[in-house]
């Protein structure tokens, strides 16, 4: 169940994404012909009023089309896309990103209000999620582990705790730490070795404030507001935090991206946590998809306003066999990716449930 609620959200957070698209488009007149999720062939088609609706056969996004080639219309036709502005068609192409961004701060805002808020943060560290084969992991450390002390030092909680163990981890590189861990009430002492990165310590675990799960309502909806953007506003960071090291340390990044196989087994294990991790995958993943649309890479979103961008610049559209190459590498580069990140994912999957 926890695993089809995931891929259900999942679903809906693209649905929404393009949903974007398409009212930026259809609110300013602009034709539409083609609303689908996934790629590839399509599993169910249905027509209404001149759009095609579909859901395909690779659940690894979605798109609008719009009628620009089709003989039967002018190509003069101001409803047209490529007949419009740069101003509307940018309104129009980065609409999917704004209404991701909308959709999690939404999210984050229905939590807090029908779920409630976390109370202070509990003492030590929380281990969000671990690497496979890195130093944590190694070392039989697991997702729900508890980092109460470390080198015979407790390690406090809250922002303070987080910040002090990774300085620590970060100094320490092929140094053996002995960590306190808390799980299931039961307090052990276990030894890590940090591996090197670029200098620094690092054991491939994902941390985070102890917060307490026990949530309480919220005192006003000032609170509310006050907690959801503060809340928003940190996820955002550290996503593109994330992406940024793609391009600034790739290698120890990409290890880290995660397929949709993965992306649903995170959702399936945050849902276990009840509504309160349901609404937080929701949001993360929500900011994800538009942090990553927002990329000036091929076949994304923020590869369609660099395009566009471009046109301004030189006062004329670019060439149409740059545009087919431009978005036809992207296309093998996604393809390409997602299906290197499935096989990936599905192969530790099975490699760590036996």
């Amino acid at each position: 169940m926890n695993v089809l609620t995931s891929i259900f959200v999942l679903g809906f957070l693209i649905f929404f994404h393009e949903a974007g698209h398409f009212a930026a488009a259809t609110f300013q007149g602009i034709k539409v012909n083609g609303f689908s999720i996934g790629f590839g062939p399509a599993l169910l088609k249905k027509e209404f009023r001149g759009v095609t609706y579909s859901l395909r056969a690779l659940p690894l996004g979605g798109f609008v089309s719009f009628p620009d080639d089709e003989s039967d219309i002018p190509l003069d036709d101001p409803d047209l896309m490529r007949n419009r502005s740069i101003p509307q068609r940018a309104i129009v192409i980065s609409a999917g990103v704004l209404a991701n961004l909308l959709l999690a701060w939404l999210v984050l805002i229905g939590q807090a209000t029908f779920v409630g808020l976390p109370g202070h943060p509990d003492p030590g560290v929380l281990v969000v999620a671990v690497q496979p084969s890195e130093s944590a992991d190694l070392s039989g450390l697991t997702a729900g582990d508890k980092i109460i002390g470390i080198n015979g030092n407790k390690l406090g909680s809250g922002a303070e705790a987080v910040k002090s163990l990774v300085t620590q981890i970060q100094a320490s590189p092929k140094k053996t730490i002995e960590f306190e861990r808390l799980r299931d009430n039961d307090l052990q002492i276990i030894k890590i070795t940090p591996s090197e990165n670029s200098g620094n310590g690092k054991i491939g675990a994902q941390l985070q404030q102890n917060v307490s799960t026990i949530l309480r309502p919220a005192n006003s909806p000032k609170e509310i507001i006050e907690q959801s953007g503060s809340q928003f506003i940190d996820i955002l960071k550290r996503t593109i935090k994330g992406y940024k090291g793609l391009f600034t340390d790739f290698n120890s990044t990409a290890k880290q991206m995660s397929g949709p196989v993965r992306i649903i087994e995170i959702g399936a294990q945050l849902s276990e946590q009840g509504n309160q991790g349901l609404f937080l995958f929701a949001a993360l993943v929500s900011v994800n998809l538009a942090v990553l649309n927002a990329l000036p890479l091929p076949l994304l979103d923020g590869g369609q306003l660099s395009l566009l961008l471009l046109e301004g610049i030189r006062g004329k559209p670019v060439p149409e066999k740059f545009q087919l190459a431009f978005m036809q590498s992207g296309f093998l580069l996604l393809v390409g990716l997602s299906i290197v990140l499935i096989i990936r994912d599905t192969t530790q999957l099975a490699f760590f449930n036996k």
